[in-house]
């Protein structure tokens, strides 16, 4: 790399002077593209299908189930295994199930069973992926780049989540979803071929005789231990359940409500990921801020009170801003949560940290879509977003005053 270059690059986005994060990034770069057009074209593939809300929630619980169940034990395996090769495996997976499902479409036989059993899939092999990915990163860039190099990889999911869906949009309505899904497939090319090219730094790989459960439960003891990490995952475990269900209410919202078909759906998926982009940015210009608990309460409750916002809201511009709105605050408090677990764990406990993660983030996501496709199914899609905002901000609420009063009694206590 150019020395003029490297030096401005370390300066800004220092991340980017390791090479192994570069080919991990630049191979991202394509595949989230074909992800989110993946996830709208699925999305809005299913509602067309069955014009229930309830149906959607259920597609949730098949995706996001396997998570829900595997979540810890994924945590076990990429703290025993050589990341890479577990990440070479889950990414040409899921390029494989992209291909089923682009084949299934394209030739017109294509079922809601069928895109459920997909969808399972999907969820099993991600529930693998996304703990060894995440903790990962620090194997290319070492602790003192974390908080930069997340801020880098939100960017380009972000990024991802504006383009991705206008472009799942446009296709879906001049040539069909299976084409999404297709080019979803192709994404995945680029990323094999950077994880190839990684040469990751050696990380504590835990002893593989010990017992799976046994390892789990030294995990969780683990963040019990460390209030830190405690707060950090009960905090992501009511975002991720009740605020992070956009996938059951945002097609209803465009189809019932705004009245916009699946452009709007389209372009409302895009609104957050430009404000997610815009946040990703915003993290990644602080290269030396550590992550602050008070910014991971303020954002899930600003968070909380836009959700309920959109109750609200009729009109389709309203719609757009708060839901940028919703995604800038998504990411900063997302951004905060995954540097404070990583940062704040050891080498040989960080797979299964960054698990519980998982787990309160996405695994927990079943019990949340169908909360929401039940109140949404009966009471409409704006009820589900005052729903969703009410019972995130009474959680966060509560888990404030806990930690509070725990500090408080650690002070009072007398010293031995």
């Amino acid at each position: 790399m150019n020395v003029a270059l490297r030096a401005r690059l370390g300066r800004t986005f220092p991340a980017l002077t390791h090479k192994n994060f570069r080919y991990f990034w630049f191979g991202q770069c394509l595949s989230l593209m074909g992800t989110w057009m993946q996830r709208t074209a699925q999305q809005w593939l299913v509602y067309t299908i069955t014009k229930s809300a309830f149906l959607l929630g259920v597609l949730g619980v098949a995706q996001f189930g396997p998570m829900l169940i595997f979540s810890l034990f994924a945590g076990v395996f990429a703290d025993r295994y050589p990341k890479k090769s577990v990440l070479l495996f889950t990414q040409a997976a899921l390029m494989i199930q992209a291909f089923i499902l682009a084949v299934l479409v394209l030739s017109g036989h294509i079922y809601y069973w069928q895109v459920l059993i997909l969808a399972a899939i999907l969820g099993l092999v991600s529930t693998l992926d996304m703990p060894t990915r995440h903790s990962f990163i620090i194997e290319l860039v070492g602790r003192k780049d974390l908080t930069n190099a997340l801020a880098l990889n939100s960017s380009i999911v972000n990024l991802a989540r504006i383009i991705g869906p206008a472009l799942a949009a446009l296709l879906m309505a001049n040539v069909g979803a299976g084409f999404c899904f297709f080019l979803n497939g192709i994404s995945f090319i680029p990323v094999l071929i950077g994880l190839y090219l990684i040469r990751p730094q050696q990380i504590t790989i835990v002893k593989r005789t010990e017992n799976m459960l046994k390892s789990i439960a030294d995990g969780f003891k683990y963040i019990i231990r460390k209030p830190v990490l405690s707060c950090a995952v009960l905090t992501v475990l009511d975002v991720g359940t009740f605020a992070m269900n956009t996938n059951v209410l945002f097609p209803v919202f465009a189809d019932q409500v705004l009245h916009k078909g699946v452009h709007g759906y389209g372009f409302l998926l895009s609104a957050m990921g430009i404000g997610s982009l815009v946040g990703a940015l915003l993290v990644a210009t602080q290269v030396r801020t550590d992550p602050k608990r008070r910014t991971m309460f303020a954002s899930s409750l600003i968070i909380a009170a836009l959700l309920i916002m959109i109750f609200f809201i009729h009109s389709y511009f309203l719609a757009v801003i708060v839901i940028g709105g919703i995604g800038f605050f998504n990411i900063i408090f997302m951004n905060t949560v995954n540097s404070t677990l990583q940062l704040n764990s050891n080498d040989e406990y960080r797979g299964r940290t960054m698990s519980f993660y998982s787990l309160s983030l996405g695994g927990t996501t079943p019990i949340g879509n169908l909360f929401v496709g039940g109140f949404t199914q009966k009471f409409g899609p704006s009820v589900g977003f005052l729903m969703c905002g009410a019972v995130t901000g009474i959680f966060i609420l509560m888990i404030i005053g806990r930690t509070r009063w725990a500090e408080r009694k650690q002070l009072t206590q007398p010293m031995s």
